[in-house]
């Protein structure tokens, strides 16, 4: 991946010198340029294009944000209510994450949320421990939490 960068942008630097033009506009095209290039050179380099985890990114940035939307109105939903029957409590969420940089990002993404806390992760890596404001139904918390945030963060990292 970062091959592919520093070929794009030494692309972006060749089409801005070629032009004569020394603004960021013109390396902004050059830039451009660069992608289309190595999207239709891709079977030559050896690694995955570049840009579908640049694109996973900003697709996790995004589900961050609606996730993030989400739990503060409910939470704000939870915290106005005249009676509080919230069912608080916490569940070992089985991880297929590998490595401690994805359990770590999972573990800060579902802390960073209101509403949920990380606390704890197995000796063997193998779960997951989140305390939860509110939690009625456990199996579709484990689902929805290994359908967001761990299908978005093994599209990133793999």
């Amino acid at each position: 991946m970062a091959f592919q960068l520093i070929i794009n942008l030494a692309i972006g630097l060749i089409w801005m010198f070629l032009m004569e033009s020394y603004t960021f506009v013109t390396f902004l095209i050059g830039f451009t340029i660069g992608i289309f290039l190595l999207f239709l050179l891709n079977r030559f380099i050896p690694d995955t294009f570049y840009m579908r985890y640049v694109i996973a990114i900003w697709k996790l940035i995004l589900l961050f944000a609606k996730e993030l939307l989400i739990a503060n109105i409910d939470v704000l939903k939870m915290v106005y209510k005249p009676k509080m029957d919230m069912q608080p409590g916490i569940i070992a969420l089985p991880i297929d994450l590998k490595t401690n940089w994805e359990i770590t990002l999972l573990a800060n993404l579902i802390t960073l949320t209101p509403g949920t806390l990380s606390v704890d992760v197995s000796a063997d890596n193998k779960f997951l421990y989140i305390h939860a404001m509110d939690l009625p139904d456990v199996d579709e918390t484990i689902n929805q939490i290994k359908g967001t945030f761990e299908k978005a963060i093994k599209d990133v990292t793999r």
